[in-house]
C-alpha cells in the first residue's frame, strides 16, 4: 500500500517525528547516557544537535556548536551535563573511541 503525500506534508511529518525523538530523549529518557547511545547506535544527542547545525549551515544560517546544542537540549549543554550526565567507565570510553571513529570522524 502506497500513501501519496505531498512534499510539504512529508517535511512536516519528518519534523514532527524529529521533535518527538528529541522530546523523548530530553524528557522521558534522560537516564540514557550519550556515550551509551553512541556506543550502541552510532549517534547521540550531540550528533543530533550537530546535524541541526549542519542543516542550518546548508541554508545559510550561521549557528555555533553551542547554539545548536542549546537549541537541541533546551538549555546550555553544561547545564544538561551537570543534571544528567554520569562519569563514563573505561569500558564505555574505549567503546566510544571506536564508535566515534566509525560513525563521526570524516573518512
Amino acid at each position: 500500500m502506497s500513501t501519496n503525500i505531498d512534499d510539504q506534508t512529508r517535511i512536516e511529518l519528518e519534523a514532527a517525528a524529529f521533535r518527538t525523538l528529541r522530546d523523548h530523549l530530553m524528557s522521558k529518557r534522560t537516564d540514557v547516557q550519550n556515550i551509551d547511545m553512541m556506543n550502541l547506535a552510532g549517534f547521540c544527542r550531540n550528533c543530533l544537535s550537530r546535524w541541526y547545525q549542519e542543516a542550518a549551515a546548508e541554508r545559510g544560517i550561521e549557528m555555533s556548536k553551542e547554539e545548536a546544542r542549546e537549541t537541541f537540549y533546551g538549555m546550555p549543554y553544561d547545564q544538561w551535563k551537570s543534571q544528567h550526565q554520569t562519569e563514563a567507565s573505561d569500558v564505555q570510553q574505549e567503546a566510544f573511541e571506536t564508535a566515534f571513529r566509525e560513525n563521526v570522524t570524516e573518512k
